[in-house]
């Protein structure tokens, strides 16, 4: 049976809920924390498999732009050789695009169909599934990162270099700049945010902001194309991030969508089971699970607007860039109704993001539900 959640307090709060987080993202409203440009995020999709013996090494990396990413969008995939016969493959594509039927699951399973993928999948087992959005934004995206009694880090503050598409150490060590700041703030007895405006000086002070700053307007260069990105990213690395114009503004992703054409809609891919899979498929491997008997975590503010202006204007974008299958608008006595499989979610968090209406709330669901991340 459900069970309200416990009210927790303390004196100095670290909000490191990742991505998009749901305490962050009201903090920052509420707070009014925003930076110089809104946060843009991508999303990366990613499968797990077990290969044929000896064909890629441990420690093998590659990295692939372009193709099946249109020229107009962000995007390129990986391969990791995880040992002899294991390897992670992946795509990250910009939540920026302007056609809102795109559907990044889709591109990603056109991705492996690439001969030199193939190669190495082909005769292969999908092991694992799963999906997760990332911030992109850069320096000049990140939020304030302290308030009264309370801190931002990790992903949460957008400690991401969006060049490199790594975070991990930047979060690491974004956490312990914040330990040391709550320490410090605890012992002389002020949570203020004038007491904690510290950890703002030790990122500053620290390899974060060297690593950033480097890289401050990298993503924002890709606005209109992959060869103006690529343009602007060599200006940017030989001026250490400057480039032609410093900062470089950008919009939020959800803005880019054009309203949808007369083309009919796309089919739904199916995939061949082996080497392509279609959502569910992937969702199974994913291990996600949640109680059936729980409020659904995603929750829509009117579903109205669903069945009524995003039919007509973007054609349920939802349908599209979730990975997971979650949203499908059904037909009920001849009336279109948003349907929400909230038992699917691999907790992304995209629909919160890329939504064109902003009416979709990710909230944290029961503990313990969600994706299985073994060996992920």
């Amino acid at each position: 049976n459900y069970t309200p959640g416990y009210e927790l307090r303390a004196k100095v709060t670290v909000l490191a809920e990742g991505t998009r987080g749901s305490l962050t993202k009201d903090l920052v409203a509420k707070k009014n924390l925003g930076n110089l440009n809104p946060q843009s995020y991508g999303i990366g999709i990613k499968e797990l498999w077990e290969i044929q013996p000896g064909r890629i090494e441990t420690g093998y990396v590659a990295h692939t732009a372009g193709w099946p990413v249109p020229s107009s969008m962000y995007g390129g995939g990986w391969i990791y050789g995880l040992s002899s016969n294991r390897l992670s493959a992946g795509l990250v594509v910009a939540l920026e695009y302007a056609d809102p039927r795109f559907d990044p699951h889709e591109a990603f399973q056109r991705w492996k169909t690439h001969p030199f993928v193939e190669r190495l999948l082909e005769g292969g087992k999908l092991l694992r599934y799963g999906a997760k959005s990332l911030p992109y934004g850069g320096w000049y995206a990140m939020p304030r990162n302290y308030v009264d009694g309370a801190l931002i880090a990790g992903d949460a503050g957008s400690f991401l270099d969006s060049q490199r598409l790594k975070g991990i150490h930047l979060a690491m060590k974004s956490g312990m700049l914040a330990a040391e700041t709550v320490f410090d703030a605890l012992v002389a007895g002020d949570t203020s945010a004038a007491k904690l405006s510290a950890f703002q000086q030790k990122v500053e002070a620290s390899y974060i902001k060297r690593e950033l700053w480097a890289v401050r307007n990298f993503h924002q260069a890709f606005a209109h194309g992959q060869l103006a990105g690529f343009f602007h990213a060599g200006l940017q690395f030989m001026t250490r991030g400057r480039g032609l114009i410093d900062p470089m503004r950008a919009h939020a992703g959800y803005e880019a969508y054009r309203k949808i054409d007369s083309r009919p809609v796309p089919e739904r891919f199916k995939g061949d089971g082996k080497l392509t899979f279609d959502r569910l498929t992937d969702v199974y491997h994913s291990g996600t699970r949640h109680e059936e008997d729980q409020p659904c975590h995603l929750v829509v503010a009117d579903t109205n607007v669903c069945a009524t202006r995003c039919v007509t204007e973007y054609g349920n974008p939802c349908q599209y860039f979730c990975p997971a299958a979650v949203y499908e608008m059904a037909q009920e006595k001849g009336e279109t109704r948003l349907k929400i499989n909230a038992s699917n979610c691999v907790h992304c968090k995209t629909c919160d993001i890329a939504d064109p209406y902003q009416i979709i709330n990710w909230v944290v669901p029961e503990g313990g539900g969600g994706p299985n991340y073994e060996g992920m």
